[in-house]
């Protein structure tokens, strides 16, 4: 027999452990490429605004996703030559030199770390359109056709080249041992961890939560105290989060959860397993703890966004509201009835109500050059719509009761819409004859359909009248309100979408944050307004089915069936998105975790033949494997699910020092989202264990 023969063997004898390296480079390739090709889409580009938070938050999630698949491969690669150190000390021993074995070494990693991320490249491309396709079957729409940019595909070569140089680095880190002992042993190698006093368990989750408070409240402090926006270096505030993390995973391995004062000896075995590869497992459950929580951060935004858009638009008073302005002439209703016929539709319930558009005082803050800012007093600081207490009345048919001298701000049950609108004396001036009325805040008034991003308020009839007096037409508008009867709802909305869009002039091209009140005050003063330059504001009344126009025209109608089919739409992208990065830290977490159980018990094979030998008995020994795998899985996603749970929490309660009905409602979705996500990892546990017990004999 040859040494060619002898090694072609021992390769054959590791193929289970290149079999794990090939799956794990081609799972985070498939991953990398399915996600770039989405990002990539124009079809995704069309529906998420250019600037927007939501674009802003798939880079994010796309540069998590990097990090878990980077993680992933490093792993996959630093156990696969753990592994293969083996077979390189054996035929050191026959004889073989290093300069021998090193290009047969070079060559099967170059095979196996190209070949399998080439196919992961390849498999990328039909999951995205099978995932697609099968989100698809919710959304019926030609828009939400997917479109695919393979320039993406560059991202994934750049990657590929990536796994290639990890996996030589790798591969010369390990063939540089020079004790032939060491490199045969190196796979049973020990990393005892130091062991620490139980107290490290619980001052672990003390810091978790200290480091929670400091690092989500610090920017807002550091704003409030010193005037100047916070620097990145604010997030090391989070640093005692996961040190808490680290002593909560070691706490873990070196003395469990469970008090043992009444049977000391329960699972000595898997403990003591596990403290002497403890620095690895540490490690292990720390990485896949963030990647969980990452997971978690990604479903939530799901059930968040989803729940509290169903339950905004399903509490809307009115199927169909539209606002205009008095110098545009669009649809009259009976024009509108007209549309309505022709799908068989009768309107009904009719409502109209005058407002106008005043300037509001108030406070802004002023950029410096150094990064800081300061606050400064404006008497026209931004456009505010105003009705009448009578007309609000007669929309609602309430009996609100607005004292002379007083407003109150109109906000939905949530007191989510107008959060930040404002809420103290105010100076009201009318921007024509320059006239100004000084009010006193009141309290809020509840119509749901009458919030948005420019707030609504309610004056006495007296002051409304008085401060309403030489306005032009420029800044007065009717808003009007009605029902439907019939099935075919949403082609008529769109219909009389188009046409309510079309009877818009281009003095209303714009976008609702653009405050023409500002504008005013900002040329008064020789200045050029903000809006004027910047592109984020331009809009086309020619692309009334683009996202940016849906979401930020200042005029944007509110139909019931318009807003929940494109809210379906942007849903459909974002469960795409989201859930995609789930599935990539989920499935890092969980092979992580998997091959951390397989390393410490087939590395201790030995320990569970000599127990056999010794007389104990199969459901002792299937107990202790158990054990270990249930800290390895548990414990990562029990800290990882609560940690995001209450963050998640933390952050709605900070928004408004409340939790709204919709809030409260994404809340309970998140949970149910919990219980499934630990269904899930819960089996993928009995699916390890199931297979730990068959390697390792244990069976029968």
């Amino acid at each position: 027999m040859t040494m060619k023969d002898i090694e072609q063997k021992l390769r054959h004898a590791n193929y289970k452990q290149a079999k794990l390296y090939f799956f794990c480079n081609f799972i985070a390739l498939m991953i990398i490429t399915a996600y770039a090709l989405l990002l990539k889409s124009p079809t995704i580009l069309t529906i998420l605004p250019e600037g927007g938070d939501s674009r802003r938050q798939m880079y994010m999630i796309f540069a998590l996703t990097l990090f878990g698949c980077v993680v992933f491969t490093i792993y996959a690669a630093s156990l696969f030559f753990r592994k293969k150190t083996r077979q390189i000390g054996i035929l050191m021993a026959l004889g073989a030199s290093k300069k021998a074995l090193m290009p047969g070494v070079f060559r099967e990693v170059l095979t196996l770390s190209s070949l399998s991320s080439l196919a992961g490249m390849l498999g990328g491309i039909p999951l995205i359109y099978l995932l697609w396709n099968s989100f698809q079957l919710l959304v019926e729409s030609s828009e939400m056709t997917l479109h695919l940019d393979y320039t993406a595909l560059l991202l994934s070569g750049l990657f590929i080249l990536l796994v290639i140089v990890v996996s030589c680095i790798t591969a010369n880190f390990y063939l540089s041992r020079t004790n032939i002992i060491d490199v045969i042993q190196e796979e049973h190698r020990n990393e005892p961890v130091k062991q620490l006093g139980k107290w490290c368990g619980p001052l672990g989750l003390l810091l978790i939560l200290i480091g929670a408070i400091l690092g989500y409240s610090a920017p807002g402090f550091w704003i409030n105290v010193f005037h100047r926006y916070p620097s990145v270096l604010v997030n090391l505030f989070y640093a005692p989060v996961f040190i808490g993390l680290y002593l909560v995973m070691l706490h873990t391995v070196v003395h469990g959860w469970h008090s043992n004062k009444k049977n000391p000896y329960r699972n000595i075995i898997s403990r003591s397993m596990m403290k002497f590869q403890g620095k690895q497992t540490v490690n292990n459950l720390l990485v896949s703890t963030v990647l969980i929580a990452g997971a978690c951060f990604a479903i939530f935004y799901i059930p968040m966004l989803g729940t509290g858009q169903l339950v905004s638009i399903s509490g809307w008073e009115f199927d169909y509201m539209y606002d205009y302005r008095l110098d545009q002439t669009v649809p009259s209703p009976t024009e509108i009835e007209e549309i309505a016929a022709d799908h068989d539709l009768k309107l009904k319930d009719w409502k109209e109500i005058p407002y106008i558009t005043l300037a509001q005082d108030g406070e802004t803050q002023v950029e410096e050059e150094n990064e800081s800012f300061h606050y400064e007093y404006k008497r026209l600081l931004a456009e505010t719509k105003y009705v009448s207490e009578s007309a609000f009345n007669q929309l609602t048919g309430q009996t609100l009761d607005v004292l002379p001298g007083t407003f109150r701000l109109i906000t939905d049950e949530g007191d989510n819409a107008a959060m930040y609108a404002k809420r103290s004396d105010s100076i009201l001036t009318n921007m024509d004859t320059r006239q100004t009325l000084s009010v006193t805040y009141d309290g809020l008034a509840y119509f749901s359909m009458l919030t948005g991003i420019v707030p609504y308020y309610v004056l006495d009839d007296n002051d409304y009248a008085l401060i309403a007096q030489g306005l032009s037409s420029e800044w007065m508008g009717n808003a009007h309100f009605f029902n439907a009867d019939g099935e075919d709802v949403y082609a008529f909305a769109d219909e009389f979408f188009h046409t309510f869009v079309k009877s818009f002039g281009p003095e209303c091209e714009y976008i609702a944050y653009y405050d023409r009140v500002s504008k005013i005050a900002a040329n008064e003063r020789g200045e050029v307004y903000w809006g004027d330059t910047d592109d984020m504001t331009k809009i086309s009344l020619s692309q009334p089915d683009s996202s940016d126009f849906r979401i930020y025209w200042a005029f944007m109608p509110k139909f019931r069936s318009l807003s929940m089919n494109d809210f379906m739409n942007t849903f459909a992208v974002y469960l795409m998105t989201f859930l995609f990065i789930f599935i990539v830290c989920v499935t890092t977490a969980c092979v992580i975790c998997y091959t951390r159980c397989q390393t410490i018990a087939l590395n201790n094979r030995y320990i569970f033949d000599d127990l056999k030998r010794l007389g104990a008995s199969p459901s002792f020994l299937n107990r202790e494997v158990q054990v270990q795998c249930k800290r390895v899985f548990h414990t990562p996603a029990v800290v990882g699910m609560t940690l995001m749970f209450l963050l998640y929490s933390m952050i709605m309660y900070a928004n408004d020092g409340r939790i709204s009905i919709p809030e409260l409602a994404g809340m309970g979705a998140c949970a149910v989202v919990l219980v499934l996500i630990m269904l899930l990892i819960y089996l993928i546990y009995r699916k390890t264990v199931t297979i730990m017990k068959r390697e390792l004999d244990l069976n029968g």
